[in-house]
């Protein structure tokens, strides 16, 4: 029951952050700050558990949910080492999430329940071995992403909210079909099942299907041209929001493609793979000259998000060993390092009420931690040796080089730009001279901004310098999906 109990924990913490009366509406930061926290500590407990010298799904829990027309529908959970590094990416962010939210006053039980049941269906999604319990999942996500936008956003909060909701649901729809043709094709809603089933033939072509779940799943990595909805969300979202969408969100995307259009259809998948490889390509040059040109510090980082999720797809695009273990640690390291960016940016904004790169300069002089961490984050973002993002984009490169060494030779084009608009932005925003109107703000100065910078930059230098702690739990994931590729 421990998976049960850690993906619904959070939930349950949502329920009793309501039920809280209006007098005490103040504590509801405690309550969704030990949920989290709960569930970050019960998910440590099961990355230490996890053997990594085993293949396959562990922790499983399986119950008999629908028993229909021949459809037996389960309550189906279980992690492998694909999964069970995003479960603890998702806790862990879900608490930073949680104490960068500290400020706020307006409906806070609101606010903390959404976030917290956001959390419960991103770790659904990463968890569940049925793919309708897998598809309730991810569409749980949208009602609290809505309002958290909507609600607690700024700007064109409600226009962005909406269209996050209806990218996301087209996406779905799509995906909603692929699911039934290949359940109706092998009588089953397993996701392991399908995942061992040698499938060539279903009511309509297996490449139609394959198309069908992967825009459902483009959409959320994103790629372009389906990842318009990205900076609008990013830059009316508040702080939190942004870390979570930025963080786990979008690898929603990226572990669907891996766990079920690669896995379940490996030959369809090797077909197209120099699609991916194209596509991943653009994404990373078209992110890469689209932020160059970006005003707001906000949608910088998010266009650099793009950029960055198209190295996934790079590196899923080899079929390979080394690409798709670097496409799974450019998830975890994407997630860390941009989750920061966000937390200190947000920081910034709530001192200087902007995000506008040409207002902004010489903050460096006023607010010279926040000023640390925005510039440790930037570097981390641009692949500097030693942190997260380097080992994610030279373990990319190295596997994509063996099949596509032309979208690689364009990939790192667009990693030179991001040196360049990162390095762009920092001299712009919080070095050259000291601009007066900012002599008045404040740098950090409470324990939970300390602590969420703190946790998230330790983070970023661990899976740098340490590598194989999550290495060596994905690798035997993907032996098992590389017998799939190449059977």
């Amino acid at each position: 029951m421990q998976l049960t109990v850690l993906v619904f924990l959070p939930a349950v913490a949502a329920v009793i952050v309501m039920l809280l009366p209006r007098r005490l509406e103040g504590q509801a930061k405690w309550v969704a700050l030990a949920g989290s926290l709960a569930a970050l500590a019960l998910s440590i407990e099961r990355f230490f558990a996890f053997d990594i010298n085993a293949s396959g799904f562990q922790f499983v829990e399986r119950q008999d949910w629908v028993d229909f027309a021949g459809f037996n529908l389960q309550y189906h959970l279980g992690v492998d080492g694909l999964s069970m590094p995003l479960v603890i990416l998702t806790t862990f962010l879900t608490v930073a999430s949680v104490l960068v939210s500290f400020s706020i006053t307006y409906r806070p039980r609101a606010y903390y329940a959404c976030l917290l049941i956001l959390a419960t269906s991103v770790l659904g999604v990463f968890t569940a071995l049925d793919f309708l319990l897998f598809f309730l999942f991810w569409e749980l996500e949208l009602f609290p992403m809505f309002l958290l936008i909507a609600v607690w956003g700024s700007g064109r909060k409600e226009y962005s909210a909406t269209k996050f909701v209806l990218y996301t649901i087209a996406g779905s729809a799509f995906m909603i079909v692929g699911i039934l043709l290949l359940a109706f094709n092998q009588d089953t809603f397993d996701i392991v099942k399908l995942g061992e089933a040698n499938i060539q033939d279903t009511l309509v072509p297996v490449s139609l299907v394959f198309f069908l779940l992967f825009v459902g799943f483009a959409v959320k990595l994103p790629i372009v041209p389906l990842h318009t909805w990205l900076p609008d969300a990013h830059s009316d979202a508040p702080t939190a929001v942004s870390v979570m969408l930025a963080g786990v969100l979008l690898k929603m995307g990226g572990y669907g493609i891996i766990r079920i259009s690669v896995t379940i259809l490996p030959d369809v998948a090797d077909d197209y793979s120099i699609w991916f490889a194209g596509i991943g390509a653009v994404s990373v040059l078209y992110g890469a000259f689209i932020t160059l040109r970006q005003t707001d510090v906000k949608r910088l980082i998010a266009y650099s998000s793009v950029s960055h999720m198209g190295l996934v797809l790079l590196g899923i695009s080899a079929l390979g060993e080394v690409g798709l273990a670097g496409a799974v640690y450019q998830m975890l390291a994407h997630g860390v390092i941009t989750g920061l960016l966000f937390v200190m940016v947000g920081l910034m904004y709530e001192r200087t009420h902007t995000r506008e790169i040409a207002r902004l300069g010489g903050l460096a002089r006023q607010m010279p931690l926040i000023t640390t961490g925005l510039v440790f984050a930037g570097f981390a973002s641009l692949g500097l040796p030693a942190l997260a993002g380097f080992i994610a984009e030279i373990t990319v490169f190295l596997g994509a080089f063996q099949r596509y060494e032309w979208a690689v030779i364009m990939s790192i084009f667009g990693v030179v730009l991001s040196a360049g608009y990162v390095l762009w932005m920092l001299e712009r925003v919080v070095f050259g001279p000291v601009k007066h109107e900012w002599d008045g703000v404040t740098d950090q100065k409470y324990w939970w901004e300390h602590s969420a910078v703190a946790g998230l930059a330790v983070l970023v230098i661990l899976l740098g310098v340490y590598p194989a702690l999550m290495m060596d739990m994905i690798q035997p994931a993907i032996d098992t999906i590389m017998l799939r590729v190449g059977s």
